[in-house]
């Protein structure tokens, strides 16, 4: 069973159209890029993912049930811009997920629980490698760190799906291969699904198993609100990648690229194309 599936789906603000006919599955621990032009509509369908927004036509299933109208505990998202709570600490901020997740209505764990919950949270920090930072606030961080910081705040919750509103895109290049190595690593051991918006082709092909490109089939200016993006292109990268990212291409199957020689992190293998109607 796919983890997300989109049957035909369409997004409409009035007579503009955003997104039409979006008809994809996604496999569970998948790791998706959504590349494209600005205003494609890619963190409008990530947005779909979370529930902030509703398909105008079609719908969206997880685990094969409908999507539920409103976020819960099994979508987690991490925004480009650093979405953590300023005013908690960092180990306040980590805990925070599993409080709301737990203790809906009170969003406080008390005793046995809390205690677990901590303990949870600092081997997350060690994780991370905010080790040694829990009573920081994150106006004494880094924007590296704050971004290690949401990472582990959406890990904590357990979602089954982590959705990346271009998380890396603020970072400076150096900080930016650090985070990279480290999201590499927590994909393959929280068995996450991960869908990515991005613009850094680079990043796109160094992180992701499969590359989704959406684009307008007709973006002349007197025609661009009457016809939506869709996907144009569907690049899986070949192997599915290790925890070390570290594999030899086999051989693709026919009409795939073969490059015939031992796969780089941050390069990819083969790819298939598959290209939508």
């Amino acid at each position: 069973m796919s983890a997300i599936r989109f049957d035909d789906v369409w997004k409409e603000y009035g007579d503009h159209i955003v997104l039409e006919r979006i008809t994809m599955e996604v496999e569970p621990r998948a790791f998706i890029a959504l590349v494209g032009p600005s205003g494609c509509g890619k963190t409008t369908l990530l947005r779909m993912l979370l529930g902030e927004e509703q398909p105008s036509r079609g719908q969206i299933l997880v685990d094969g049930k409908p999507l539920l109208a409103e976020p819960d505990a099994d979508r987690g998202v991490v925004f480009q811009r650093y979405s953590v709570f300023p005013h908690l600490t960092v180990l306040q901020n980590v805990m925070l997920g599993r409080e709301l997740r737990d203790a809906k209505f009170i969003g406080r764990l008390f005793g046995a629980a809390r205690r677990a919950a901590a303990d949870d949270a600092m081997k997350l920090l060690a994780e991370v490698g905010l080790a040694g930072q829990e009573s920081k606030y994150p106006s004494a961080l880094s924007g590296g760190m704050q971004q290690r910081l949401a990472l582990a705040q959406a890990i904590m919750r357990g979602p089954k799906i982590l959705l990346l509103d271009e998380p890396f895109g603020a970072l400076d290049p150096g900080i930016r291969a650090d985070i990279h190595v480290l999201m590499k690593r927590l994909w393959n051991e929280t068995h996450l699904t991960v869908v990515m918006v991005t613009h850094d082709l680079s990043e796109a092909f160094g992180l992701a198993t499969r590359v989704i490109a959406l684009e307008r089939s007709r973006n002349r200016p007197e025609e661009r609100e009457r016809y939506g993006a869709t996907v144009s292109r569907d690049l899986e990268i070949f192997p599915r990648r290790s925890a070390e990212l570290r594999t030899t291409v086999q051989p693709a199957p026919a009409g795939t690229t073969r490059s015939g020689k031992e796969h780089q992190p941050g390069r990819p293998g083969a790819l298939v194309l598959k290209e939508q109607p």
